[in-house]
């Protein structure tokens, strides 16, 4: 499966540099080019599906730092700029990689290197129906179908996978997977809670109800949570 990927530079030979290098990488594919933000945003907004973005910071009516912490959900990032004086601010967001312009081809594969070394257990078959995870726990590499999870639960640096047969635990961030999974099925309803939307039984302003299972809903989370459930109500 090819990583989809998005470019946003208000320079358009930095757009063709970057759209030359990724078409050099079988791994890649380029399924947008933005001059601005703004016009990213909307991309994203509209429900595109994209992994990674190589993003300028320095750009007219939105700067690609605004850009990002605008972003509910964030593909993961890598910073495309001339400027050194931003890496600090762009790592404290996250971003996998910092690339100083001019960018030479062998820095921009290790930036992809980069986002790939963090992806390695994810397996996907064609099928939505038979789409799984291999999550790694105790040197093992354990298959979860995405349509048997119930919640997973955030624990530091770990996170806990729930299906009605089994429980897994596995070193991973929750913000980490949380961008594995399909938005369609899988809502994050608390800072350490995600739910299969699928599995849920009832609800209420406070908590979500699946099998003999309670997961609380987030005061941060509550006003989405129940917005997007509601829609589902007839």
């Amino acid at each position: 499966m090819k990583i989809k990927c998005i470019a946003v530079d208000d320079e358009p030979l930095a757009l063709e540099i970057i759209e030359s290098y990724v078409e050099k990488m079988e791994c890649l594919e380029l399924v947008g080019q933005f001059r601005n933000a703004v016009k990213a945003f909307d991309f994203l907004q509209s429900g595109a599906e994209v992994d990674l973005i190589f993003l300028d910071i320095q750009m007219p009516q939105l700067t690609g730092i605004e850009f990002l912490k605008s972003l509910h959900h964030k593909p993961k990032v890598i910073l495309t700029t001339a400027y050194r004086d931003y890496a600090l601010e762009g790592f404290e967001l996250e971003v996998l990689d910092y690339l100083l312009k001019p960018i030479s081809f062998d820095r921009f594969m290790k930036g992809v290197s980069k986002y790939k070394a963090i992806m390695p257990e994810e397996v996907q078959l064609a099928t939505e129906e038979d789409t799984f995870i291999f999550f790694k726990s105790d040197k093992k590499n354990i298959k979860i179908r995405l349509k048997d999870i119930l919640y997973i639960e955030s624990i530091k640096d770990y996170v806990k996978i729930l299906t009605p047969e089994k429980e897994v635990v596995t070193h991973q961030k929750i913000s980490e997977l949380e961008l594995k999974l399909p938005e369609s099925d899988f809502i994050r309803v608390h800072r350490s809670f995600i739910v299969n939307i699928p599995k849920i039984e009832c609800y209420s302003a406070s908590e979500i109800e699946m099998l003999d299972h309670s997961v609380p809903i987030g005061r941060n989370y509550k006003v989405d949570v129940l917005e997007r459930l509601g829609k589902i109500v007839l």
